[in-house]
């Protein structure tokens, strides 16, 4: 993306944080009709292949390569979403908000043999 096309705040700066809606409705825009193009079957592919390269840079620990593929990985899977269809925020939201989706709790108290 380009300087000309950051988001920027009344004050001309840079957007520090994006939420989880807005960050998949930006990757909407920038790829949708491509994304559609190449299908939730051939997107859900590259997402494999961010995640393989997200666990070299974690064997690898670097952390400027380990930033770019957790972004990558998380662009992936915002692509894959809007294919689908599925809001990711609300989806989130759904599942999550209200703690942990086993035992209810905000810190999750299952036992370490159980999901999650």
């Amino acid at each position: 993306m380009s300087a000309a096309n950051v988001e920027r705040t009344a004050g001309g700066d840079p957007v520090a944080d994006i939420s989880l809606g807005d960050f998949q409705q930006l990757i909407k825009r920038m790829y949708f009709e491509k994304d559609v193009a190449r299908g939730v079957e051939g997107t859900f592919m590259w997402l494999m292949e961010e995640v393989g390269e997200l666990a070299t840079a974690l064997r690898e620990k670097e952390p400027i390569n380990l930033a770019e593929e957790f972004a990558d990985v998380l662009a992936w899977l915002a692509t894959i979403a809007n294919v689908a269809g599925v809001d990711l925020a609300g989806a989130v939201r759904k599942k999550y908000g209200g703690g942990c989706p086993g035992c209810g709790k905000l810190v999750c108290a299952c036992p370490d043999s159980e999901k999650p």
